[in-house]
């Protein structure tokens, strides 16, 4: 592959990508939910009235008629968007997708109050609430105890719709850190044991840090994937020793990384080489931690399967938390599976004899309060929120935040995500321009964008949308599903024979990326946007806004580029677009659809679009 700028990297020459193409939604209480207005120049022009005298960094005027304060402190700037492109710009940053109305939500409201609003926003239904009322949790001839397809069903509903998407939106990111993958759980009520897996991350999203990795910890499917299920202390008769595969990537993966970071997430260096976190003698010690736990069978029921004799215990076991408590388990015992050795690692020392609830405590306390979990965690996530290359100045600012929300409080979660979008360096116009800025979004990104900018809905309500891993035909990414604990792509992946490596820049999606992936995504992409294939019978789009605009092609051209793209198509691109809208000639609403069908694809078929600035 030839050198290019950042942007290009996906469509050289020898990509097969066409060249260049860019929409998200929300309604009066929710980012991207909602009817969507014509596009118009100034859809937030009230909003930016009421920004330029309180908004708009000028201090608010006092109410007629009242006095002065003299000696009043002037009214805090509230920073807000200067145009419609600026405020799409920022709801594509922070969530799934923008809208007209949420457009003028941010520019009239600002961005931080109109961040804390959406994140007040409840839960609006969990997974556990989607089986249960899909029947789901029935043990029936469906035999939905022991198939997955029902948790791809779950998840791409809890994408696609509802009112509290930012709080989606970072679940997601959270997913792509503290990896359990679908494909790796292997127990009765698999769909059911991921779904209360994501329901944790929903709940903890805008919690603490401290929090999350305890339950993470005692979640069952986390259990199943990395071992810690049924983990028992060293037995020196029969050799057995703890299994150290959760102990091993709570460290690597979920919380301080292989090399000691500085603040800023620049390596630590001694003699010129990186510090090592921790070693093998580390990952033996805390893994003693995470012996002595089964699944919590207290007040479950079974019920045998229909046409066998197995007894299938009632859905929700999957969603407690597992216990060391061997009396709750399904086979109950008086014995103690948990190691009481003396454990230690990372410079802390549990002593013998001390519980199972005591020393996951005291461990994870102390993981959460080591140095490098800020910085390694907040770069991490501006990469999945804003860019791959975050300048060492940005991560330091969110990680800062992590240490200390400004209030004393360590690891809050909230803090760090308003953090990471309110940054100078997210919210910098410039950042269009630069070459290095920016990220590729990922498959699921864009699809989930598709069905929340056009208002999908499933017909059946069951949101049959199928596991899309596949690469040859389909997103080549599929949510909750990545082929190893690793995530779809490592956070300092680069692809080389390009400028990316030539100018030492990361971009960790491009991972996913190859001749295969680029046409599948194409070939879904061009199924999606009519919804009338087999993948998505189930589900269907509402372009009534853009047909209503069809036979105005600029003005089709310009909404799908507000909306998509943030304004961010490039004039050629545009013109081709606009060039290929325009050969449909107009007879009926069927040649509008055809209009906007055209418009929504190539513009989701460009770089302009993949590459988010």
């Amino acid at each position: 592959m030839q050198s290019k700028t950042f942007s290009e990297t996906l469509v050289g020459s020898d990509s097969g990508l066409p060249e260049p193409l860019n929409n998200e939604a929300v309604d009066a209480g929710s980012p991207d939910t909602g009817p969507a207005l014509p596009r118009m120049a100034g859809i937030g022009a009230a909003a930016l009235a009421t920004a330029a005298c309180g908004g708009g960094g000028e201090q608010t005027p006092p109410t007629a008629g009242a006095p002065p304060v003299v000696g009043a402190p002037p009214a805090p700037e509230v920073l807000a968007p200067q145009n419609d492109a600026e405020a799409s710009r920022f709801l594509l940053q922070a969530g799934f997708a923008s809208s007209a109305p949420a457009i003028a939500q941010v520019s009239d409201q600002g961005y931080e109050a109109w961040l804390d609003s959406q994140m007040s926003v409840p839960s609006d239904g969990t997974a556990y609430d989607f089986f249960e009322s899909r029947g789901y949790n029935e043990v029936d001839s469906n035999r939905y105890y022991n198939i997955t397809r029902v948790a791809d069903y779950m998840v791409w509903s809890q994408l696609m719709s509802g009112n509290n998407s930012l709080r989606k939106r970072f679940a997601l990111a959270l997913s792509e850190f503290f990896v359990v993958s679908l494909n790796g759980i292997n127990q009765v009520w698999r769909s059911q044991a991921i779904g209360a897996y994501w329901d944790l991350l929903n709940q903890h999203a805008f919690g603490n840090f401290r929090d999350l990795i305890e339950d993470i910890t005692l979640n069952p499917a986390m259990g199943t994937f990395l071992n810690t299920r049924g983990n028992q202390k060293a037995d020196p008769s029969t050799g057995r020793v703890p299994d150290e595969n959760y102990g091993r990537e709570i460290m690597q993966l979920y919380s301080i990384g292989l090399f000691e970071l500085q603040l800023d997430g620049t390596q630590r260096l001694s003699g010129g080489e990186p510090i090592e976190t921790y070693t093998n003698e580390d990952v033996t010690g805390i893994a003693k931690v995470f012996t002595g736990y089964d699944f919590d069978y207290t007040d479950i029921g079974f019920t045998t399967e229909v046409g066998g004799t197995r007894q299938i215990p009632d859905a929700e076991y999957a969603f407690k938390p597992m216990t060391a408590d061997a009396s709750r388990w399904r086979f109950p015992r008086n014995q103690d599976f948990h190691s009481s050795e003396e454990k230690s690692f990372l410079g802390l020392t549990i002593p013998a004899g001390t519980n199972a609830s005591d020393s996951l405590t005291l461990a994870l306390d102390h993981v959460f309060n080591h140095a490098n979990v800020a910085p390694f965690f907040s770069k991490q996530m501006i990469q999945r929120l804003v860019t791959s290359n975050p300048s060492p100045a940005y991560v330091q600012r969110v990680a800062s935040v992590f240490e200390n929300n400004g209030s004393g409080t360590r690891g809050d979660l909230g803090a760090v995500y308003k953090a990471i979008l309110l940054d100078d360096e997210a919210l910098d116009p410039s950042g269009v321009t630069n070459p290095g800025f920016g990220k590729l979004r990922e498959p699921i990104l864009r699809f989930v964008q598709l069905g929340r900018t056009f208002g999908m809905r499933s017909i059946s309500g069951n949101w049959a949308i199928p596991d899309l891993a596949d690469t040859a035909s389909e997103l080549g990414q599929s949510p909750l599903r990545s082929p190893s604990v690793f995530n779809f792509f490592r956070p300092t992946y680069f692809p080389t024979n390009s400028v990316t490596s030539d100018n030492n820049l990361l971009a960790p999606e491009f991972q996913i990326v190859d001749e295969t992936s680029v046409a599948g995504y194409i070939n879904l992409m061009e199924r999606a946007v009519n919804t009338t294939t087999f993948n998505f019978s189930d589900v269907e789009l509402d372009y009534s806004e853009e047909v209503a605009i069809a036979d105005d092609s600029l003005a089709l051209v310009d909404r799908l580029d507000l909306l998509l793209t943030a304004d961010q198509l490039s004039a050629d691109v545009r013109n081709t677009i606009q060039s290929a809208i325009d050969s449909v000639a107009i007879g009926n609403d069927d040649d509008r659809l055809r209009r906007v069908h055209i418009g929504v694809l190539l513009t989701m078929a460009s770089t302009d679009y993949l590459i988010q600035k």
